[in-house]
């Protein structure tokens, strides 16, 4: 089986059809695996989620910070920003059935060994309750009160994991973690402000992977949202952001021999 991950598609649609034809989905053993942030800043979210989910059980991926926002927008919880591109999706006649695929999906897969997230984890956590955690916002996110999830999972604070976290404290820390995290502290305080490149940490302050002793450091980590890092790949972690949106490529990883796939994007919005 050839299991592919996809790196941030935030709705290029043009580059993930060129980047799907170099992948040989003709075999019934071939998977894709997909970083998150499906949608929003490019020019074809609607296509690009109804093409992801037009796979069907070929495919799966885990949310991102921006599909979170698609969801909290259309519930009136947040507005939309200058640079969004979700109306395409929120006036589409099956936008209700879209978003409720959206938020059935998972924030955490374990696949033969890699451990896929949009942005990271905790240092303290390890790949079982990494996926025991994301299990608890995914129940929360596919129950009856998901809208009031939605509501309390905006803000930096709890900025640390605890254990002893309850209530919306710690959906909202989970949620930070696996989707927002970049850099943080040994001890696993975490810096929102800081979108740099890895060099750019503030003092005392490390990107989340180079924390001693991270307690996920038995799987390979597989993860997206850091566009400035790009591509890197280390015997324990890769890295598949190479910024589509911001003009730069989309890229997919073959998990079982690290083979690289890349398409060139054009822009579709100027950094800042």
């Amino acid at each position: 089986m050839n299991t592919y991950v996809i790196g941030d598609l935030q709705g290029c649609q043009r580059p993930l059809m060129e980047l799907m034809s170099r992948i040989d989905l003709a075999s019934p053993a071939s998977r894709i695996l997909f970083a998150g942030d499906l949608v929003n800043r490019g020019p074809d979210s609607l296509a690009t989620l109804r093409t992801v989910i037009g796979l069907g059980q070929r495919a799966r991926t885990v949310l991102g910070n921006h599909d979170l926002h698609l969801l909290a927008v259309s519930q009136g919880i947040r507005k939309t920003h200058r640079s969004d591109t979700l109306n395409d999706i929120l006036q589409a006649p099956d936008c209700n059935a879209l978003l409720d695929w959206l938020r059935r999906q998972p924030l955490a897969i374990m696949q033969d060994g890699h451990l896929l997230v949009h942005a990271g984890v905790a240092p303290q956590w390890s790949a079982a309750q990494t996926l025991d955690l994301a299990q608890e916002v995914e129940t929360a996110l596919r129950g009856p009160n998901w809208i009031e999830l939605l509501r309390a999972m905006y803000g930096n604070k709890p900025n640390r994991w605890d254990d002893a976290l309850t209530g919306t404290d710690r959906l909202r820390c989970i949620v930070n973690i696996l989707t927002r995290i970049r850099f943080c502290a040994a001890d696993g305080t975490m810096d929102f402000v800081t979108k740099e490149a890895a060099a750019n940490a503030l003092p005392d302050m490390m990107p989340w992977f180079e924390v001693p002793n991270r307690r996920t450091e038995d799987v390979t980590m597989v993860f997206g949202h850091w566009s400035t890092l790009g591509l890197v790949q280390r015997p324990n972690l890769i890295s598949l952001d190479t910024g589509c949106v911001w003009g730069g490529k989309l890229t997919a990883v073959c998990l079982e021999d690290r083979s690289v796939i890349q398409v060139d994007c054009p822009q579709c919005q100027a950094p800042g």
